[in-house]
């Protein structure tokens, strides 16, 4: 198995957790503050991160440059964006079923991915999304008689129109984290992404601080008061991002996103086991479909 592949595995794992911790924190905090969660508690452990690179591992910090600033920008607006419409989601339909919304990120990713990066597709690749794409599809139209009608109805509701927003939005940042860590004249992917990483959320903390104490009075508060289940957010989050960040600058980003898919199957796990939510012979069918593409990138 490729690094890039086993590191994505490791991110989509954590990058659920966080998801599930954040559904809880829903119930407490409005949505610009359980997206907050993520970028406040998680920079403190991105820089002891990069700290630990440059001490211990013997990495030299890569020189920033306006064209990384200009992705880090660009990337951590568009990551802000889809957050909130991801914890939005979870108000419109359950859990698992409304996390599968913004996985059309991928199909999104590539085409992003190819216009500014020129990162193009191999045939498998395409054909591997494409599987994994209808199984996406058959989770949006769990519930329904599958006819046409419920099809066009199913992808125009609130809910789908959320997901495919934050969908695309996560798309952008993708693609932007990678031309960022690109952009860097740094000793390999690690210490690239590491650097990207921490850019961003420092950048999306002052922004989301901004935003909070202007358009949301009292939040902050409540955030830190939640803390005890924030600072895992920040964790799960940091350590889920790390894994986002270093494969993307490994590989084509739209790649990653595919094999990132694998985090559908965690989530419906702690959609059955944690938040007892019942799965439709449709869902497991979806999930199938996902995972048999996922497997094309994986194995040999």
């Amino acid at each position: 198995m490729e690094a890039w592949i086993a590191i994505t595995i490791f991110a989509a794992f954590f990058q659920n957790v966080r998801s599930a911790l954040q559904k809880y924190l829903k119930g407490r905090l409005s949505t610009g503050g359980a997206t907050y969660v993520r970028f406040l508690f998680g920079f403190p452990f991105a820089v002891l991160y990069v700290y630990a690179l440059t001490t211990y591992g013997g990495f030299a910090l890569p020189e920033p440059n306006w064209e990384f600033a200009t992705y880090v920008v660009i990337g951590g607006l568009a990551q802000i964006v889809a957050t909130a419409l991801l914890v939005a989601l979870f108000s419109l339909r359950n859990f698992a079923v409304g996390t599968t919304y913004s996985k059309t990120e991928t199909v999104q990713a590539a085409v992003f991915g190819l216009l500014l990066l020129g990162d193009s597709l191999s045939a498998v690749a395409v054909f591997a999304i494409a599987i994994s794409f209808v199984g996406i599809v058959l989770l949006s139209l769990s519930g329904t008689s599958l006819t046409l009608k419920d099809f066009v109805i199913g992808w125009t509701g609130k809910a789908a129109l959320f997901g495919l927003l934050s969908g695309g939005f996560f798309g952008v940042s993708a693609v932007a984290y990678r031309a960022g860590a690109l952009a860097l004249d740094g000793e390999g992917a690690v210490i690239q992404a590491a650097m990207t990483l921490v850019c961003v959320l420092g950048f999306q903390t002052i922004i989301m601080t901004g935003y909070l104490k202007l358009f949301e009075k009292g939040e902050l508060k409540n955030v830190i008061s939640a803390w005890k289940v924030a600072v895992w957010v920040g964790v799960t989050g940091m350590l889920g991002s790390v894994g986002w960040f270093t494969a993307m600058a490994m590989q084509n980003a739209a790649y990653v996103r595919a094999v990132g898919q694998v985090e559908l199957v965690f989530t419906f796990l702690i959609s059955y086991f944690y938040f007892k939510e019942k799965t439709t012979l449709i869902e497991a069918s979806g999930i199938f479909l996902i995972i048999l593409g996922i497997l094309m990138f994986v194995l040999p």
